[in-house]
């Protein structure tokens, strides 16, 4: 097994294997590339980003700065939306589904080290677990979500919050660690047309 499949599988691996290496400098030249672009170069960040992405669904933007290790492993959804400064750290798959809203300086973050053995830590051996974010999400400002995290559609959570477990479908959830605060009604008929 190569490092990059390892890491891909949630096995221990080494993230300083030259293809992994690689592989994080091309990802930076796209971000360094999207990150300069100028106020009114839409099209041209799409085109960097359809290059960096694993998947990018009609109308989801990203604003920059943008910043993610690898890129391949991320898939947004359609009509989703990552506000400034977010920071995907990707070692392992993010989906992000449809109609997603993340605040500013949001943080998905797959990359997990050893707790118990400091000597595998010691030698930069590390691990990671994939991010899954549900249909309609709302992600407050500053939120964090941490490797292995599953978020249930229509939920909501609060700015600030650090997400250590998996929020279901549906609620309000908030903290630090994040907890269920209240169940949310179903969406309703509201008339409203886009």
């Amino acid at each position: 097994m190569t490092q990059k499949q390892r890491m891909l599988s949630g096995e221990l691996y080494r993230d300083s294997d030259p293809e992994l290496v690689a592989e994080r400098r091309a990802c930076q030249s796209l971000l360094d590339r999207f990150n300069e672009t100028r106020s009114g170069e839409e099209t041209e960040r799409r085109v960097i980003l359809e290059g960096l992405l694993g998947a990018l669904g009609e109308g989801s933007w990203i604003m920059p700065r943008f910043q993610c290790d690898y890129g391949h492993s991320i898939e947004l959804g359609r009509n989703s939306f990552l506000n400034y400064d977010a920071i995907v750290l990707d070692c392992a798959p993010v989906v992000i589904g449809d109609d997603v809203s993340i605040g500013p300086r949001a943080q998905l973050l797959t990359a997990l080290h050893p707790m118990d053995d400091h000597e595998l830590r010691r030698r930069r051996w590390e691990t990671a677990a994939p991010i899954t974010i549900g249909d309609n999400v709302w992600l407050g400002a500053g939120v964090i979500v941490c490797p292995g995290v599953t978020i249930g559609a229509n939920t909501v959570v609060g700015a600030g919050s650090v997400v250590t477990r998996d929020v279901p479908a549906q609620v309000f959830a908030a903290g630090n660690p994040c907890r269920v605060i209240r169940q949310l009604s179903p969406a309703a008929e509201s008339g409203f047309q886009s």
